[in-house]
């Protein structure tokens, strides 16, 4: 699963010398480098969590080194060289680790049973592993568990064995409270009506005694898509098209196929909108119209930012 030449995939966590905590997100490495955003920093002795904004200042004042600019995608984000890598933090061995010993706390005995009640559907737990808070110890009273799956086919029976758990009562849906929740936390352009609806459908994520918990999906090698292209921004736009491919919906990031000649790729950075849309639907997208330099072909990317401020993916339900 891991590439000796790059081991670090989207969803681990990589910790530097100066107490910073990156999370991996891209598959490749950039200018040798691993692409990546800063999440969390030591402030006396605790990791304190930072959103971009806090640690974007935090990188241009204190370590401009993890600033980042890719000209291949004409995007601003951190990266960090290897050998400033002082821990390497691998969600897989994480969750052998937790599953190994006796619970600490709630939340790893809730893990527990979690992944006790997915492998009585069939999920193999060699496919799963922990990312979020848990993955650095730093999960308390309240904090979700993320889940991560490799590769395609385990992430969909992992979906499938969501769905049939909470069907069968053995875990529940997102209740209104954890709903709102979920809704405050990942922020967005959507009302709240439309966020519950697209979320509710997606089967990536249910409670488990009143704990919410998600999965996401990292791609094996051999599901990559490589992309050598060269990205020019051209400004927001807003498009209305059908969905024609959804295969690469619950990737990271997300792909949608759809049919507009001029813009026929919709491409999803932020989990809000992963598995938002299926095959046959028509949608709203509004993005950054992205220009590939040599061949002219155009993409609408959402989450361009990692907030995605007036950016979003959302079926036409009244069509």
């Amino acid at each position: 699963m891991r590439q000796a030449d790059f081991p670090y995939l989207p969803k681990d966590f990589i910790q530097t010398a100066e107490g910073l905590i990156f999370a991996v997100v891209s598959y490749h490495p950039h200018q040798q480098k691993i692409g990546c955003f800063l999440r969390y920093i030591e402030n006396q002795g605790q990791w304190q969590k930072i959103d971009t904004e806090q640690a974007n200042r935090l990188l241009a004042r204190h370590y401009p080194k993890y600033l980042f600019k890719s000209l291949q995608f004409d995007a601003e984000f951190h990266a960090v060289k290897p050998e400033d890598v002082e821990v390497h933090h691998q969600p897989e061995q994480h969750l052998t680790s937790v599953l190994a010993c006796s619970p600490n706390d709630e939340i790893e005995e809730k893990c527990h049973r979690l992944i006790a009640i997915l492998t009585k559907y069939g999920v193999n737990t060699a496919s799963l592993g922990l990312t979020g808070s848990m993955l650095i110890g730093q999960q308390k009273k309240g904090s979700d568990i993320d889940l991560v799956v490799y590769g395609r086919e385990a992430f969909r029976q992992t979906r499938e064995a969501v769905k049939q758990a909470v069907a069968e009562q053995q875990l529940t849906a997102l209740d209104l409270s954890l709903m709102k929740d979920n809704f405050q936390r990942r922020g967005g352009e959507l009302n709240f009506e439309e966020f519950a609806w697209h979320e509710a459908r997606k089967y990536n994520k249910a409670a488990i005694d009143g704990t919410k918990f998600d999965i996401g999906m990292v791609s094996l090698p051999e599901e990559l898509v490589v992309d050598h292209h060269h990205y020019i921004k051209q400004g927001i736009s807003t498009l209305k098209a059908v969905v024609i491919d959804d295969q690469q919906a619950f990737d990271f990031p997300a792909r949608y196929l759809i049919d507009n000649e001029m813009t026929p790729e919709v491409i999803s950075f932020t989990h809000t909108y992963v598995g938002q849309a299926q095959a046959g639907e028509t949608i709203e997208v509004a993005g950054a119209v992205e220009c590939d330099s040599a061949s002219g072909q155009r993409r609408l990317v959402v989450g361009s930012t990692r907030e995605a401020i007036g950016e979003y993916i959302k079926v036409c339900r009244d069509l």
